[in-house]
């Protein structure tokens, strides 16, 4: 039956082959393919981002409907995605059983004007070094073949970092520069709300940096780490590239603190901004800290901490006072407004417009940092909370951003459930 699942209506012909009975719909709009690992709870990043690319979302102090059409789902985890499939039964969107004929729409060739790649949640294992095997690079691929066999090439987001995996990673970024299509992906807290209100201009010549935020593993640290790189690049000289990175796990955390005052230095004023006591931050024995040596020779630690929202602290040569700056207030798991608004901003932006939101190599970078930060506490086998200090030369990524500010402003939207286009 064309690999469709039954929530969409088949026409079989007689006498001819069976076809999909997909929707005609305004060609004013892109249509979307969107590909899940899962969306079965209400808290996974596919329901949070697929329900405002059908519904809308908060941006900029309005409710703004949707720009982009979605006419086609995957989900690799369909039995367990019960939520996924009742959503799409009641939007009458065809459910497909492979990568593939979600980007036909069950044709021979590329069908939609943009892919969406969520592979965020679901029942995957973990590795001993704590990376998460999600199937991204998986996904992805299955786009890259359908995209070369109909020699014609699309818009593709995808969630949170490329892979876990550096070489699944640099592949990914590399075929959207050969096949010549818009990247865009990471996470959805540079375009969240910040106090105050202000983006660092570009050129701000930043010498040190702390970010202080959920790091307690792969999938929370990478947020982190993206908010970094979205601050440093727009240092003074552009993205020079990484040199290396450590990671350094528990109380070895803080005794790397004392050895770099510069580091203490920004975590006070962070402290003090948020009216905490001094040595507040170095009562956690169980934090974890990734460090980042940039080829210019910028530092940066990534500091496991809580509530302090996710903060940036930069010390900036020739100011007294370090730059800080909050993304703070976040609305519960099952708020229709949690956090991902003004990324579907950016997805349905670069959908309409075919350009990328932000440079893509940010998301490589990101993603880069990452990977070899799960790698540095393993050598030969063996584990060690102070990791090796990992040399990065194929983070020589070099590239000057020229993008405005991006995050969300203005009057914050209201508590309310989910829209779903059904009653329970």
């Amino acid at each position: 039956m064309l690999g469709v699942t039954g929530v969409a209506g088949l026409t079989a012909l007689m006498g001819g082959a069976p076809t999909v009975a997909v929707p005609k719909k305004s060609q004013q709009r892109p249509r979307i393919a969107c590909l899940a690992t899962y969306w079965a709870a209400t808290r996974s990043h596919a329901d949070w981002i697929i329900t405002k690319l059908l519904d809308g979302y908060w941006w900029q102090g309005a409710y703004n409907p949707s720009r982009v059409e979605v006419v086609s789902v995957y989900i690799h985890q369909l039995d367990q995605s019960q939520l996924g499939q009742k959503i799409c039964r009641a939007k009458d969107i065809p459910v497909f059983d492979t990568v593939a004929e979600t980007l036909t729409l069950g044709g021979e060739e590329l069908a939609v004007d943009g892919v969406v790649i969520v592979g965020e949640h679901g029942n995957y294992a973990t590795d001993l070094k704590g990376h998460w095997l999600l199937p991204r690079w998986w996904l992805f691929n299955q786009v890259v073949q359908v995209f070369e066999r109909s020699k014609r090439s699309v818009p593709v987001f995808n969630d949170k970092h490329l892979s876990y995996n550096w070489d699944e990673a640099k592949w990914m970024f590399d075929k959207s520069r050969e096949l010549n299509f818009p990247l865009t992906g990471g996470s959805s807290i540079p375009f969240y709300y910040r106090k105050p209100e202000i983006e660092l201009d570009i050129d701000t010549p930043i010498k040190h940096s702390v970010m202080l935020g959920g790091a307690s593993d792969e999938g929370a640290i990478f947020h982190a780490i993206d908010v970094l790189q979205a601050f440093v690049e727009r240092r003074q000289g552009s993205e020079t590239g990484v040199r290396s990175v450590q990671s350094i796990r528990g109380p070895e955390t803080w005794k790397w603190v004392e050895n770099n005052p510069w580091a203490g230095k920004l975590l006070d004023s962070v402290a003090k901004r948020f009216e905490l006591e001094p040595g507040h931050f170095q009562q956690n024995p169980r934090t974890n800290m990734c460090l980042v040596d940039y080829n210019d020779g910028t530092k940066a630690a990534v500091i496991g901490a809580r509530g302090v929202g996710w903060t940036y602290a930069g010390e900036i040569e020739g100011r007294e006072e370090p730059a800080i700056i909050s993304m703070l207030g976040w609305p519960g798991p099952f708020d229709q407004y949690h956090a991902s608004n003004a990324q579907p901003h950016w997805i349905t932006e670069m959908m309409v417009t075919k350009k990328e939101p932000f440079n893509a190599e940010r998301l490589l970078m990101s993603t880069g940092i990452v990977n070899h930060y799960m790698e540095s506490n393993w050598e030969n086998s063996r584990y060690s909370p102070v990791g090796r200090v990992v040399e990065t030369p194929a983070l020589n990524i070099k590239y000057r951003t020229t993008r405005g500010a991006q995050f969300n402003t203005g009057k914050r939207p209201p508590s309310r459930p989910y829209i779903r286009g059904f009653d329970q």
